[in-house]
């Protein structure tokens, strides 16, 4: 799968089991992909080697907030109407709010 903003592109792993979702990018160095989490509305950057974007969108995909290079030992507490989140390299996009992010794949 790919995710896609504004033409640019990555590859997309969906977190779709218990231990895919608690491990995320933990642990990981050289980020080189995205990740989803569907019906997540809040996250962890606990035991994180490197800062990441995270994008949290609604059930169209829309961008409703956006955390740029999110450090370590952060949390972002439940947002509203929020359903997929999605977790990529810092900075790889130029994310706008209100904007959709589109998934190919």
């Amino acid at each position: 799968m790919l995710l896609i903003y504004q033409n640019k592109k990555i590859d997309l792993y969906v977190c779709n089991t218990f231990y895919k979702r608690l491990k995320g990018f933990m642990f990981t160095k050289n980020i080189n992909k995205a990740l989803l989490f569907n019906n997540c509305n809040s996250i962890h950057t606990f035991f994180m080697k490197e800062n990441i974007d995270v994008i949290m969108c609604d059930k169209n995909n829309t961008i409703l907030y956006y955390y740029p290079n999110l450090k370590k030992n952060k949390i972002i507490l439940p947002k509203k109407n929020v359903y997929k989140t999605y977790e990529t390299p810092a900075y790889y996009f130029n994310i706008k709010i209100n904007t959709k992010m589109e998934v190919q794949k």
